[in-house]
């Protein structure tokens, strides 16, 4: 009976509200100005959104964009003036968080008004769910650039130290894996967001090597021992930007895939946990 019912369903949507025909009653319907397009594949539902939408998910998108790129420039500003040992510049660094914390509140207010005033479904949704997840994952990278210039203020009062070669390589590597993780999501390529995921597993291994080469430097000139453990912590911050990376280009292969590929080893107990009570 219900499949009959849909056999006879015709929609139009020619220059007028579009209307449905439904077993010889013509059922008229005013249609919202979001609305581009309806095909029935069994079922009715949206094909594309307007272009007032697209433009401003386009907006949305670029805000997300201008966010990163002064993350971006934090972090590279931070490691440049400890290398240097540039008080104000460290202290600059500091300042600018606060334009990385406003940029936030931008993006989280702009998702909110799409979810609320344009109900996107699909990929636009996907799109508007990733660009929260991502925007939280950002902050917080900008949050060690402030984290990184305060310990490197604590640096400049300890005894004079060059900057360790082992924390160029890390950031070098850390701020490579930011960068392909943003282009991935620019480009919805999800090739580059799994390579973003898997090189996370080096950055983490870099941590670890670090960590022993510093204890051992610290054990053999106890003189070192403040600048160096400052310099663990650093070590610790260019780890996590590893970390956030791999998680923006986690939620890139979500919003492309619509699959979560975060916590693989929890994913699987989980399923495996479904299957045993099932």
């Amino acid at each position: 009976m219900f499949q009959s019912l849909l056999d006879s369903v015709t929609v139009s949507l020619e220059n007028q509200d579009p209307a449905i025909q439904l077993n010889g009653c013509l059922l008229t319907f005013r249609k919202p100005d979001f609305l581009t397009s309806i095909s029935y594949e069994g079922i009715l539902e949206i094909q594309s959104m307007g272009p007032k939408v697209a433009e401003e998910l386009d907006l949305l998108r670029q805000e997300l964009l201008d966010m990163a790129a002064r993350v971006e420039q934090n972090i590279d500003d931070a490691i440049e003036a400890l290398k240097s040992r540039d008080r104000d510049a460290l202290q600059k660094v500091i300042q600018n968080d606060t334009d990385v914390d406003l940029a936030e509140l931008q993006v989280d207010e702009s998702c909110v008004s799409l979810l609320a005033l344009r109900q996107p479904l699909a990929r636009d949704l996907r799109f508007i769910v990733t660009t929260l997840k991502i925007v939280k994952d950002i902050e917080r990278v900008g949050d060690i650039a402030k984290n990184i210039s305060k310990h490197g203020l604590g640096i400049l009062e300890e005894k004079p130290l060059p900057f360790p070669g082992e924390l160029t390589r890390m950031a070098e590597i850390s701020k490579k894996l930011l960068r392909i993780a943003l282009d991935a999501f620019v480009r919805e390529d999800v090739d580059l967001a799994y390579q973003v995921i898997g090189g996370d597993d080096e950055v983490d291994l870099l941590h670890k090597e670090n960590v022993r080469c510093f204890l051992d430097m610290m054990v053999a000139d106890p003189s070192i021992i403040g600048p160096m453990t400052q310099y663990l912590s650093v070590n610790k911050f260019l780890e996590r930007i590893g970390d956030h990376s791999s998680n923006i280009a986690a939620m890139v292969v979500y919003m492309i895939r619509g699959r979560d590929v975060r916590h693989p080893k929890k994913q699987r107990l989980l399923n495996q946990t479904k299957q045993d009570s099932g």
